[in-house]
């Protein structure tokens, strides 16, 4: 099992999830964020005082997926986010060791 976790730009949010759920995933965490990266904020103009914006609003999607489905979940994400412009995100894949359904205790690949 992997953790699929992707940062990208929140209008992209609904797209995204429909892409997903194309590719046969259903569960998703959706987490308002704030960040920068290379692009390192941006300057607004804001009644004639100019503030420098540091942290630009994000989304944070995370996803856990049976390995089987990693290239299909992330390519669904790759493209639906992708605007082509600086700031689209990043997408981190991260090994899992144990999956527990809280409610049942089923665990691995049937707890997801």
């Amino acid at each position: 099992m992997k953790k699929i976790e992707a940062i990208i730009k929140p209008f992209k949010l609904d797209e995204v999830k429909e892409a997903l759920h194309e590719v046969g995933l259903q569960g998703i965490t959706v987490v308002e964020a704030k960040g920068f990266g290379r692009q390192k904020g941006h300057t607004e103009l804001y009644r004639g005082a100019e503030y420098v914006v540091d942290f630009l609003p994000k989304v944070k999607i995370e996803l856990v997926v049976n390995d089987d489905m990693v290239a299909k979940a992330v390519e669904a994400i790759q493209q639906t986010a992708q605007t082509g412009r600086i700031g689209d995100g990043k997408i981190f894949i991260i090994p899992v060791e144990e999956a527990i359904r809280v409610r049942t205790g089923e665990r691995g690949s049937e707890a997801i």
